[in-house]
C-alpha cells in the first residue's frame, strides 16, 4: 500500500508526486479544514479559553478523501507549509485523523526540488506543539477582538467595521503621519550652486556653497543669498583641497519576506499580495522546459537572512564560470538576521542558483519571471565581492566662503554588474556624477552661479513599500501578515491609494481617533511589539500561551466596559467631503460617502432626496474616437484603466496614461505607456506617432 503524503495546495502535490514516484499518494487540505464557527466568537472565555473548532464549510469532499485515503495507507506523512500556519493545519489534520501527536510524521520542504523533498522526507519529527500553541493564541486573539470590539465600532460609528492587532496599528500609522503632513510649516531658504571648468579639462561639473567663514550655511532669504553672490563677483575660486580615496560598497543580503515586499512595490509598483502570489507559484512549483515541474524558490515567509552552505557553493559556482574568480569574495558571506527572527527556514533564494531567469523566463508568467528576477539577482549579488568606487571631494576657496564638490566613478563593478538595491528616496544626482581631474591649487572657470529658493517639504505620505518597513521595524506584525494587513486596511476603506502613496480615509480618522481614545493599547506601537513578543515566547516554549491570553483579555475586557460607558448613547457621526457635483433632483451640492463597494456620490438630502451617483475621475485627456472626457477607472482586479466617459456608446479603453501633450501628427491626446520599453504615443487610429519617454 502507499504511503500518504498531505499537501496543501494542489501545485504542490502535483510538484512533490513527482519527486516521491509511485509509492506515494500526495494530496491537498486546500488550506485550514478546522477552524473556529463563523456564527460565534468560538471561544470558552470563562474555561480557560478553550477553543471550539468545527470543520469548515465548504470542505466536506476534502475532508471525506483525506479521510478515505487515511483508511488505506501505511503511513502518513503531514507536508504542510513549514511555519506556523501550517504547522496548525498539520495538527488539525493530525486529529481529525486520530494520528497519535506523539508519532514522527511531521516532515518540511524549504524547498520543493528533489534535494528539497528527499531531505524533509528523510527527517519526519513530532508537530511542534509550541508553534500550534502561538498560532492558537494569535487566531483566539483576533477572534476576541473581531468578536468583542468590532461590534463596538459597528454601534458607534458604522456598520461592518473590524479591529485587528496588526491592522488598527497601520491604520493608526498612516493617520498619524496624514495628521504631520497637515501640521507641517514650510519654511523657505536657499542655496548657491556653481557651475566650473578646471584648468585640465573643459568637463562642466557642480559644486555647492556650504560654508562661510566656517560656519555652515544657513540661507533664509533672497537678500541674504544675493548679498553673498556680490561679494563673490569678482573673487577667484581656488581647489584648496582634494581628497581621494578608494571605497568599498557591500551587497545587500538575500531578500526576506518584507524586503520582497518593498523592493517589487518600489521597482514595480507591485502590491504585497501580487508579489507573494507570484512567490508563492514559484514555490510550490512550475513546468519549466526540459526540467519538468520544479520549485524555483525556497519557502516565502521568513525573517531570517540564513543561506545554505549548499546554496552558497552552487552560487559561487555559477559566478565563477559566468564572470570570473575576481567577482566572488574572499569568503562566503555571512548574514546575521534581525534579533527577533525566526531562523526555521533560510533567505529567500532560488532553490537552483544555476537557472537564471532567462533559461526559465518562458516558462513563466511575467509576474512570476519578474519576482524570480528580483530573488535570483539579489540572492547571486548577495554572494559576490564589494564593488570598488574611485571618490573625489573637493573644497573650492572664494574669499570667506567654501563650496564643496564630490563625485565618484566605478573602478571594479563587484556585485552591481548584477543588482543594486533600490532605495525609498532618490539620492543627489550629483553625488553620482564624475568630477574631472582636480589638483589642490587649481584656479577654477566660472560658468555660472546661481541663488535658488528652496522649500523645507513635510514628511512623505507612506507607500506599502514605507508602511510594511515601519511595521518590521517596530516589531508589528510577522512575514506572513504584512500582505493580508495591507488588503484588509485598503479594502474596508480605511486607508486608500493615491498612486503608490496610502492615505486615510475620513472613515479611517474617524475609527483611529475613537480607537486611541478608547482603546489606546490596541493602536498603540509599541504595546502590540510586545504581544508579538509574547506570541514568539510562546513560539519559542518559553510562555504559556493559556496565560498570554488571560494577561491581554483581563485588561482588554476592562476597557471595552469603560468605553461602553463612556459612549453609552453616544454615537460617531463621519464627516461628509462635500463636491462640486450639484444633484440633477435638488440642486443641491452632493457629498461623497463610503458604501460597501467603496466611495460614491450621494445627496446631503436624504430621506428627501436619494440621488446617488458613481465617483468619475475625470482626467485632462480628450477620447481620440469621439471626442468626449477620457475617464480613469478601476478593473475588477482593481487596475487603473481609462475610457471614454460616453461607455458603452463609445467604447474606447486603454491601460496607457492619458497626459496634457497633444500629438503633433493629429492634435489628439496623447499617452503614456509604462514599463521598460515606455515610450509616448497617439491612439487616433490610423495615426502612428509615438516618441520615447
Amino acid at each position: 500500500m502507499s504511503d500518504l503524503v498531505i499537501v496543501e495546495s494542489p501545485a504542490k502535490a502535483k510538484t512533490i508526486k513527482k519527486y516521491l514516484g509511485p509509492g506515494y499518494e500526495v494530496i491537498a487540505s486546500m488550506g485550514h479544514v478546522r477552524d473556529l464557527p463563523k456564527s460565534k466568537i468560538g471561544v470558552d472565555l470563562e474555561n480557560d479559553f478553550e477553543p471550539i473548532y468545527t470543520d469548515m464549510k465548504g470542505k466536506e469532499d476534502v475532508i471525506k478523501e483525506l479521510k478515505k485515503y487515511a483508511k488505506k495507507c501505511d503511513k502518513i506523512y503531514l507536508a504542510t507549509d513549514p511555519d506556523r500556519e501550517g504547522e496548525a493545519i498539520s495538527w488539525h489534520i493530525a486529529q481529525m485523523l486520530d494520528l497519535d501527536l506523539n508519532t514522527d510524521n511531521r516532515v518540511a520542504f524549504n524547498e520543493i526540488t528533489k534535494f528539497g523533498v528527499q531531505s524533509g522526507m528523510s527527517n519526519p519529527h513530532k508537530i511542534n506543539i509550541d508553534l500550534v500553541n502561538a498560532q492558537q493564541a494569535r487566531r483566539i486573539l483576533d477572534r476576541i477582538l473581531g468578536y468583542k470590539l468590532s461590534p463596538f465600532l459597528w454601534r458607534k460609528v458604522k456598520r461592518g467595521l473590524s479591529a485587528g492587532r496588526v491592522q488598527s496599528v497601520a491604520v493608526s500609522l498612516v493617520v498619524d503621519r496624514e495628521n504631520e503632513i497637515r501640521k507641517f510649516v514650510t519654511q523657505e531658504y536657499w542655496s548657491i550652486d556653481g557651475k566650473f571648468t578646471a584648468p585640465s579639462s573643459r568637463k562642466i561639473f557642480s559644486a555647492k556653497l556650504a560654508s562661510i567663514d566656517t560656519k555652515k550655511v544657513d540661507l533664509k532669504n533672497e537678500s541674504e543669498t544675493n548679498s553673498i553672490l556680490a561679494s563673490l563677483e569678482n573673487e577667484e575660486f581656488k581647489v584648496t583641497k582634494v581628497k581621494k580615496r578608494v571605497t568599498k560598497r557591500q551587497p545587500a543580503p538575500p531578500y526576506i519576506t518584507s524586503t520582497l515586499q518593498q523592493e517589487a512595490s518600489r521597482r514595480m509598483g507591485f502590491q504585497a499580495r501580487r508579489t507573494m502570489k507570484a512567490a508563492q507559484e514559484l514555490y510550490e512549483g512550475i513546468e519549466i522546459e526540459e526540467l519538468g515541474l520544479v520549485g524555483l524558490i525556497t519557502y516565502m515567509r521568513t525573517d531570517s537572512l540564513r543561506v545554505s552552505d549548499e546554496a552558497k557553493q552552487a552560487a559561487a559556482e555559477y559566478i565563477k564560470n559566468k564572470y570570473g574568480e575576481e567577482y566572488l569574495p574572499p569568503s562566503p558571506r555571512e548574514y546575521k538576521s534581525k534579533k527577533n527572527a525566526q531562523d526555521a527556514h533560510e533567505a529567500i533564494r532560488p532553490s537552483m542558483p544555476e537557472l537564471d531567469p532567462e533559461r526559465v523566463k518562458n516558462s513563466l508568467t511575467t509576474d512570476q519571471y519578474k519576482i524570480y528576477k528580483l530573488i535570483w539577482e539579489r540572492f547571486i549579488a548577495s554572494q559576490m565581492a564589494n564593488a570598488l568606487l574611485d571618490t573625489v571631494s573637493a573644497e573650492i576657496n572664494a574669499g570667506n566662503c567654501t563650496f564643496t564638490a564630490s563625485g565618484y566613478s566605478v573602478k571594479f563593478k563587484g556585485f552591481s554588474v548584477v543588482h543594486v538595491e533600490s532605495k525609498d528616496t532618490s539620492a543627489d544626482e550629483e553625488e553620482n556624477k564624475e568630477l574631472p581631474p582636480l589638483e589642490e591649487g587649481d584656479v577654477l572657470k566660472v560658468k555660472s552661479l546661481l541663488g535658488n529658493q528652496h522649500f523645507t517639504q513635510p514628511p512623505s505620505r507612506y507607500t506599502e513599500a514605507t508602511l510594511i518597513k515601519t511595521l518590521e521595524e517596530n516589531g508589528i506584525g510577522r512575514p506572513s501578515t504584512y500582505a493580508p494587513t495591507i488588503t484588509t486596511i485598503t479594502s474596508r476603506m480605511y486607508v486608500e491609494r493615491d498612486g503608490k502613496q496610502l492615505k486615510p480615509t475620513v472613515l479611517g480618522e474617524v475609527t483611529t481617533e475613537l480607537m486611541k481614545e478608547h482603546f489606546a493599547n490596541i493602536v498603540n506601537a509599541k504595546f502590540t511589539a510586545s504581544m508579538e513578543t509574547s506570541l514568539d515566547d510562546v513560539e519559542n516554549g518559553d510562555k504559556d500561551w493559556k496565560s498570554t491570553l488571560k494577561e491581554f483579555y483581563k485588561e482588554f475586557d476592562a476597557t471595552l466596559a469603560k468605553a461602553e460607558v463612556a459612549m453609552e448613547g453616544k454615537r460617531v457621526k463621519i464627516p461628509s467631503e462635500e463636491t462640486d457635483v450639484v444633484c440633477d433632483q435638488c440642486g443641491r451640492n452632493m457629498v461623497i460617502k463610503i458604501g460597501r463597494f467603496g466611495k460614491f456620490l450621494a445627496c446631503p438630502g436624504f430621506p428627501e432626496c436619494t440621488n446617488t451617483k458613481k465617483i468619475v475621475q475625470a482626467t485632462k485627456g480628450v477620447c481620440p474616437l469621439c471626442g468626449n472626457t477620457v475617464i480613469a477607472q478601476k478593473s475588477k482586479k482593481g487596475r487603473n484603466f481609462f475610457g471614454c466617459e460616453k461607455y458603452p456608446e463609445c467604447n474606447f479603453m486603454t491601460w496607457n496614461t492619458p497626459i496634457e501633450d497633444t500629438c503633433p501628427k493629429c492634435g489628439s491626446t496623447l499617452f503614456k505607456k509604462g514599463g521598460r520599453a515606455g515610450k509616448i504615443l497617439c491612439e487616433k487610429p490610423g495615426c502612428g506617432y509615438e516618441r520615447g519617454l
